[in-house]
C-alpha cells in the first residue's frame, strides 16, 4: 500500500491524489472510487492501472518517477582516468 500511495502522490501531487482517490468513480473498478476499491480488497496494482488508464498516465510514468541521479559528464569522464 505504501508503494501505491507513493505512486499516487508522485503522479498527482499529495493533496490531489487523496481527493482523486476519495471522489473519482471508475467503471474499471466496478463503479467504485479508488478508496472503495482498495477497501473492498482489490489489489493495489489493479487499482493503480485503472487510475492510470482513466487519467491517461503515460506508460513511461506508471512505475513512478525516475529517481536515478544525473551525474555530470565531467564526473563520468574522469572515472576512466
Amino acid at each position: 500500500m505504501s508503494q501505491f500511495w507513493s505512486l499516487m502522490e508522485g503522479e498527482f501531487g499529495a493533496g490531489y491524489a487523496h481527493t482523486l482517490a476519495r471522489h473519482h468513480v471508475l467503471e474499471a473498478l466496478g463503479g467504485r472510487t479508488v478508496n472503495e476499491a482498495l477497501d473492498a480488497g482489490l489489489p493495489p496494482r489493479q487499482v493503480w492501472h485503472a487510475i492510470c488508464d482513466a487519467m491517461d498516465v503515460p506508460e513511461s510514468r506508471r512505475l513512478g518517477e525516475d529517481t536515478t541521479m544525473d551525474v555530470p559528464r565531467s564526473v563520468t569522464d574522469s572515472i576512466g582516468e
